[in-house]
């Protein structure tokens, strides 16, 4: 039986946080640890490019990136891992599909002017057209289903769009159905984490170091940035610091724990304090393996090199038979 095809990525731009943890990278490696997919994770470095990091920061994140996938329980073995820049034909399919893409559908997508907004200074070309190369990843591999949150369900359907406008365009003798099959949205119910200080916005390094934890920090650095962390200061119950710590307590802490300061929340005797303790003492005590094993991989970075190439190797297996056959249906070859 022939098993659906998944991709994901998460783009390199700094070490990863709990928000990418809860948003992503746990549910790749719930889906990696099911045994019932193909899956194709990669590290988007093509896409970094249209930040505003110096060429050696972002050699840097690309290989921390790495070391925090595999030290999260990613395992080379089962997925095919590999970082975007080490197979071209994603550049080349991403072009091609340049060039059949409508801008007034590339002008609709918010996440470019949630983008523009924060990079005033660098509004370049390929902030516009990343959606193309975002459809450009997903199709190379005819992958089936790409699991994704409510805020990216836009780019799959841009995504489904670009293959069926391919498909019109260029019709496969060999496929008669269409050569790209339109993928489905795997939508899954991920927790909204949000920042520390701003609970009414969502989790982000681009707004500064105490608005996140990291998943690589200490103890008692978690410790000192939830000291600092905003709760119902502003008044009420339910208010949205206090409901975000209580969504960290419930993804990392104990069950019963949770229950109990969620009742006291309900009947007003909550303490913060203890609350951000508890929380604080949930995430240290969850991700102890993962930092070990994140400097034991650090120390070793030839294999994580070696790791990189060899899943690069075998994505371009199969690349390389979709850009043939993509290059002689568009007439280049």
């Amino acid at each position: 039986m022939i098993k659906p095809t998944i991709l994901s990525g998460i783009q390199p731009t700094g070490n990863l946080h709990i928000g990418n943890y809860l948003g992503a990278l746990k549910n790749i490696i719930n889906l990696q640890n099911s045994g019932e997919y193909d899956m194709y994770i990669f590290i988007p470095d093509l896409h970094s490019l249209t930040g505003s990091r110096t060429a050696n920061e972002r050699r840097e994140i690309i290989a921390i990136l790495a070391v925090e996938f595999l030290a999260a329980g990613l395992d080379p073995e089962k997925v095919t891992f590999f970082a975007q820049s080490h197979v071209p034909e994603h550049a080349e399919l991403g072009w091609i599909f340049n060039c059949i893409t409508p801008i007034a559908e590339l002008e609709r997508m918010t996440q470019y002017k949630d983008k523009a907004q924060q990079q005033e200074k660098n509004i370049n070309a390929g902030l516009f057209t990343y959606p193309a190369l975002m459809a450009a990843d997903i199709l190379l591999y005819h992958a089936t289903q790409v699991p994704v949150g409510e805020d990216q369900i836009q780019h799959v359907e841009l995504t489904r769009d670009i293959a069926r406008w391919f498909n019109n365009r260029y019709p496969s003798a060999n496929h008669p159905e269409g050569y790209f099959a339109e993928p489905k949205v795997l939508l899954t119910d991920l927790p909204k984490v949000k920042s520390l200080l701003e609970p009414t916005k969502k989790m982000s390094k681009s707004k500064g170091e105490g608005h996140v934890i990291e998943l690589a920090d200490e103890p008692d650095v978690i410790e000192r940035k939830l000291k600092k962390a905003v709760t119902a200061s502003e008044g009420g119950i339910g208010a949205p610091g206090v409901e975000n710590l209580l969504l960290l307590l419930k993804n990392f802490g104990n069950a019963e724990l949770y229950r109990q300061f969620s009742a006291a929340e309900k009947d007003g005797s909550i303490r913060y304090g203890d609350l951000k303790i508890e929380v604080a003492h949930s995430i240290s005590e969850y991700f102890v393996d993962f930092r070990e094993k994140r400097k034991e991989l650090l120390a070793r970075p030839n294999e994580i090199k070696n790791i990189l190439s060899t899943g690069a190797e075998k994505a371009r297996i199969v690349a390389n038979k979709t850009m043939n056959d993509v290059r002689k249906l568009v007439g280049i070859s």
